[in-house]
């Protein structure tokens, strides 16, 4: 091929895609293979929790969690330059959702709203993060559109941020947590379940994605008084009324998992639970890891079953959500 037949890259016009950011855009950017490309950019894995989440009178883009720390990331979308309303929106969604990370997302950032994030970035502590991304669309001839995501501020020394079990040292504990849960995600691989292996992180748990806004499966392992456990976690507000529609159903439940399960309101908590134990299970003996696992993910698969459809169909109406 000579070099005289090489195309030329042509710069597209966002609206040429979308005609608007919550009919298209944000439903574009919704899809977990655009969604990698985001997180490609930004350097966080990314789990959908929901889109046009309520918070109070107003509605969150899109909302996710970090499949590494499993904090709340919030995506802000704009397809025109940056402007202070966004920007207010963006510190009223963060403080709603109670958001770690914060991903605002324009045709352009003005060199204000530039310094302003990286500002945030400079007085806040390391548990909380700020992005700014500009997105283009290019092409080549008549080639389908190619979306670009550029970094115009990002937090200090975000691109050497060690991984968890890189960090300092970690305690004798903290290093069979790591192996604990890294044998649990070679099983869970092997598996090809409804559930994906997460990075595995120095604590006593690791939590999975039930595909709504906060509520999610927990495994929890207990050296001290040894046990395991998997539970369905219900944070959403108000999580009482969430809670007592599915204790309605709860025979249909436990007939589906094919186990009695123990059921926790808990109305002085932010977060109502469903569990199921395994007793006499000591995590730090490896000889017994086998079992563990083989219960856990069986069990965890069991819950993603009964519980996924259920969760995503409940009546927010009936909940008290606006």
């Amino acid at each position: 091929m000579s070099i005289s037949s090489l195309g030329r890259l042509q710069r597209v016009d966002l609206r040429t895609c979308w005609m608007s950011e919550s009919g298209g855009f944000t439903p574009w950017l919704a899809q977990e293979q655009n969604l990698e490309l985001l997180g490609e950019a930004t350097g966080i894995d990314l789990d959908i929790e929901s889109v046009e989440q309520p918070v109070g009178p107003y509605r969150a883009d899109i909302v996710c969690r970090d499949k590494e720390s499993r904090g709340y990331v919030l995506v802000e979308n704009q397809l025109e330059a940056t402007d202070h309303q966004h920007l207010g929106q963006i510190f009223t969604y963060a403080a709603g959702l109670d958001a770690v990370t914060i991903v605002w997302i324009a045709a352009r950032f003005t060199d204000e709203h530039r310094a302003a994030l990286d500002w945030l970035n400079q007085i806040t502590n390391s548990d909380v993060s700020f992005f700014g991304l500009e997105i283009e669309l290019w092409r080549i001839g008549d080639s389908p559109f190619a979306p670009k995501f550029n970094i115009v501020s990002q937090p200090n020394e975000w691109s050497k941020r060690p991984s968890c079990a890189l960090q300092a040292e970690h305690s004798a504990t903290q290093l069979l947590q790591l192996a604990y849960w890294e044998a649990f995600n070679k099983l869970l691989s092997s598996r090809r379940g409804p559930l994906s292996p997460r990075q595995t992180r120095p604590e006593n748990w690791m939590d999975y994605s039930l595909g709504r806004y906060q509520f999610w499966l927990s495994a929890v392992i207990n050296c001290r008084d040894s046990w395991i456990s998997a539970s369905l976690v219900i944070a959403a507000a108000p999580h009482q009324e969430y809670y007592s529609q599915l204790l309605q159903v709860r025979r249909e439940i436990e007939a589906e998992v094919k186990a009695e399960l123990e059921w926790h309101e808990r109305p002085e908590l932010k977060t109502s639970r469903v569990e199921r134990y395994l007793r006499d299970a000591d995590p730090s003996d490896r000889d017994d890891w086998p079992r563990q696992h083989a219960w856990l993910v069986d069990t965890l698969e069991g819950f993603h079953r009964a519980f996924a459809n259920r969760v995503r169909s409940l009546d927010v109406n009936d909940a008290g959500e606006t």
